[in-house]
């Protein structure tokens, strides 16, 4: 009995590992993962909800910080559960101009290990911790930011991009 698998990712990926593969579908209908990625730093991006506070001002903050991020030579990815209706209807209402993944099978959020039991009004259910993940060039995980909070997040996002 062998307690090693090369089909499972690690439980919850850490700085030096590589990153976990994903694909998933994106606000313009184009199917977008890693391997496209490569080549150039990535700001991977979870979080929980189109349209609810916290999520439209971290949104906006990587949006406003997007030049930034681009001559850092970095690119921005978010996900979400959500479908890609709803991140098309939410990027035209917030001016958001980088994609969005709709991780509807939540295969993504597992892989990287950002689903968490949370509780709203009473009820329990599964939901997206807000996390973020810098991915060098490479594939490797250089960072990762858990249980974040959004005033100041992008602004520490960006310094460890820069200093890449």
């Amino acid at each position: 009995m062998s307690s090693q698998s090369t089909a499972t990712p690690s439980p919850e990926p850490r700085p030096g590992q590589p990153a976990p593969d994903f694909t998933g579908l994106t606000t313009d209908g184009a199917t977008l993962g890693l391997a496209d990625l490569r080549g150039a730093p990535l700001v991977l991006y979870f979080y929980p909800r189109d349209n609810t506070p916290g999520c439209t001002t971290e949104a906006r903050d990587f949006q406003a910080a997007l030049p930034a991020f681009e001559a850092a030579g970095a690119q921005v990815v978010g996900v979400s559960n959500d479908d890609a209706t709803s991140h098309r209807k939410f990027c035209d209402k917030q001016g958001i101009e980088f994609p969005l993944i709709a991780d509807t099978d939540r295969s993504i959020s597992q892989a990287f290990n950002v689903l968490r039991m949370k509780n709203m009004f009473g009820k329990r259910f599964e939901g997206i911790e807000r996390s973020t993940f810098l991915i060098d060039a490479d594939g490797v995980i250089r960072q990762a930011w858990r249980k974040v909070k959004v005033p100041g997040h992008v602004e520490a996002v960006l310094e460890a991009v820069k200093a890449l």
